[in-house]
């Protein structure tokens, strides 16, 4: 499978543009830029334990 050229980059963002106007595309990207953020927040409170986990690994 090959990763995605520059030609195909281009094609993408001109559908884009297309679909949703030139005025939409900064919020569409704003908002995808928070979900990822939140989705790794997330992930990292999911690794450190909870400090009722300690207790029960200590009793």
């Amino acid at each position: 499978m090959r990763s995605i050229g520059l030609p195909e980059l281009l094609i993408i963002l001109g559908v884009a543009v297309l679909l949703f106007g030139g005025k939409k595309i900064p919020e569409l990207a704003k908002g995808l830029g928070e979900g990822i953020k939140n989705f790794k927040h997330a992930l990292k409170e999911e690794d450190k334990p909870k400090p009722e986990e300690k207790e029960t690994k200590q009793a």
